[in-house]
């Protein structure tokens, strides 16, 4: 029954949830009050090696909710877990966090989301957000907003060159719905507009110490599933397809006064995956639409 499964799947998160938010609080406070850089540094290692214990068990109930679910999954072999990642994916549900966590997982470090200032007010996991050092971006439109953004994002950036850190950015930076299209106009058959800013603060922080980009393209044969969909086991299959890229060079110029000439470098960088994305989700979902004729 789905929705018995949902309720058990929502328990288990729950739980989940609850106990390894629990466990986060000694070493965050620990990295609060101690400012030896030791302390910090074994602080950050313990809160990531639980935020794994908690993507490992939710990887073990979306398994047992639809054991016969499709994951095709491409491109993550060759990944390793000690080292740094700049990730983007496309958007169109909130299940894509946990499907990018669990394809990702033992992989690649713990992804750290670029996340919206209102969640972290969210009960008991905006406290472990906060504690993970995530970046909350407040998507305003004024230039104090952006300003404001820009900083948060410089600062937890400059706190992940301390420890292996896979940084994760929905270009998009919102949800892909027909209506969102329609309003953007976009070109693209299958995404949003992609949006750079946090990927620009990103790489003038860090970029040096980047290995690769990840670009990860999500498809759901069937539609994009909600996330009660997931919790009842009715999310049936999933395409995942992982291309590491190198950085160019001159996407890591940081001179002073070249900062429209980098954004418009990394803007054209970007529109050129999304058109391979948007023609590869089209490949993707072929013989989905095949099968419904």
């Amino acid at each position: 029954m789905p929705h018995v499964r949902g309720a058990l799947s929502v328990l288990a998160l729950s739980l989940n949830t609850l106990v390894i938010t629990a466990s986060l609080v000694p070493p965050a406070l620990l990295k609060l009050l101690v400012p030896a850089a030791g302390a910090r540094r074994l602080a950050d290692r313990a809160l990531s090696a639980l935020a794994s214990a908690w993507v490992a068990v939710n990887n073990a109930w979306i398994t047992a909710v639809r054991p016969g679910a499709h994951w095709d999954v491409e491109g993550v072999a060759d990944l390793h877990p000690r080292g740094w990642y700049l990730v983007t994916s496309n958007h169109q549900s909130w299940v894509d966090i946990l499907v990018l966590q669990r394809i990702l997982h033992g992989h690649v470090p713990f992804l750290k989301f670029f996340l919206k200032r209102e969640l972290i007010w969210v009960p008991v996991i905006g406290l472990a957000w906060w504690a993970l050092d995530f970046p909350f971006m407040s998507r305003g439109s004024s230039r104090g907003s952006r300003g404001q953004d820009m900083e948060a994002t410089r600062r937890a950036c400059e706190k992940f060159k301390r420890i292996p850190t896979s940084v994760m950015n929905f270009l998009e930076g919102t949800r892909y719905t027909p209506a969102k299209h329609a309003e953007q106009k976009s070109p693209y058959r299958h995404l949003l507009k992609p949006k750079v800013g946090g990927l620009g603060i990103a790489l003038a922080t860090m970029g040096e110490q980047f290995e690769a980009q990840l670009d990860v393209t999500i498809v759901y044969p069937h539609g994009a599933p909600s996330f009660w969909d997931l919790m009842c086991g009715r999310m049936d299959a999933v395409i995942v397809r992982v291309q590491q890229r190198g950085i160019p060079p001159e996407l890591l110029d940081t001179t002073v006064g070249a900062e429209r000439a980098q954004h418009r470098r990394l803007s054209r960088w970007v529109e050129h995956q999304w058109v391979e994305k948007d023609r590869l989700i089209e490949d993707l979902l072929q013989p989905a639409k095949s099968e419904a004729l």
